[in-house]
């Protein structure tokens, strides 16, 4: 049976959620919303998967919701992995890619970045400074690490650890995208 008592406790309860419901509600979007629709996470992302399609050039762009990073291959690859690391490492030596940025993402494309002679394939003018990111909401600094045994590896410095997706689009004459998008925030 229903007292008084608990009808006024219950009428209580439901004018406070939805008190506490209209004020969340004034200019803020419900809790559930992503920014921009992101939903991606910042979990390392892989598909395993070689290629001896090298890699032919680097470049990057500004969108309204995220950075891009795009590595344009000669061939088809579809095997990378991104993750966020503490550091990143040269591949062979293991010493450390220094990176602005409050996290680091190790970027690797398992295409090698020279030919079948071992004739490099991507040449940078300068190997700390791949693309010019001034000005940029996420990124801080893009590095060719190195590519060594058939894998190259990338640093990427980021404001903060965000949310990464990595997707393998076709590119020109047969060749392949692969392109890392970090969120501008969560």
């Amino acid at each position: 049976m229903i007292t008084s008592r608990m009808t006024e406790k219950l009428s209580a309860t439901l004018a406070a959620l939805a008190l506490a419901g209209g004020l969340g509600l004034a200019g803020a979007p419900p809790a559930s919303a992503a920014y921009c629709g992101i939903s991606w996470g910042s979990t390392t992302k892989v598909v395993d998967s070689y290629s001896s399609g090298p890699i032919t050039n680097v470049r990057s762009g500004r969108h309204e919701c995220f950075d891009r990073l795009v590595i344009d291959t000669r061939g088809r690859v579809p095997g990378y992995r991104v993750s966020y690391v503490w550091h990143v490492a040269q591949p062979g030596s293991g010493d450390r890619v220094p990176l602005r940025g409050g996290a680091r993402l190790a970027v690797q494309v398992l295409a090698p970045a020279y030919d079948k002679y071992g004739r490099a394939t991507y040449r940078p003018a300068n190997r700390a400074e791949l693309v010019d990111v001034r000005g940029y909401s996420t990124f801080r600094q893009v590095a060719l690490a190195g590519s060594f045994e058939g894998q190259t590896t990338f640093g990427l410095g980021v404001r903060s650890r965000l949310p990464v997706r990595v997707t393998v689009l076709p590119g020109h004459n047969g060749g392949s995208r692969v392109v890392i998008d970090v969120a501008h925030r969560w």
